[in-house]
């Protein structure tokens, strides 16, 4: 099965983008979570695209 890049539901403190991404990658949230705050000035513009473009995963 081809894993998709997708919104977390579950795993997500804003609009779940860190969940998916490190979801997808098979590691830890809070590793995605460091990277994003340790390089935000440029992530921040990639951050607010991938949040109005990824579909969200409605598993439960």
């Amino acid at each position: 099965m081809k894993r998709q890049l997708k919104r977390s539901s579950t795993d997500k403190s804003i609009s779940g983008v860190c969940g998916g991404i490190a979801d997808f990658f098979g590691i830890s949230s809070l590793i995605v979570r460091l990277i994003f705050i340790v390089l935000i000035p440029v992530l921040s513009i990639v951050y607010i695209i991938l949040g109005n473009i990824l579909e969200e995963d409605r598993r439960l």
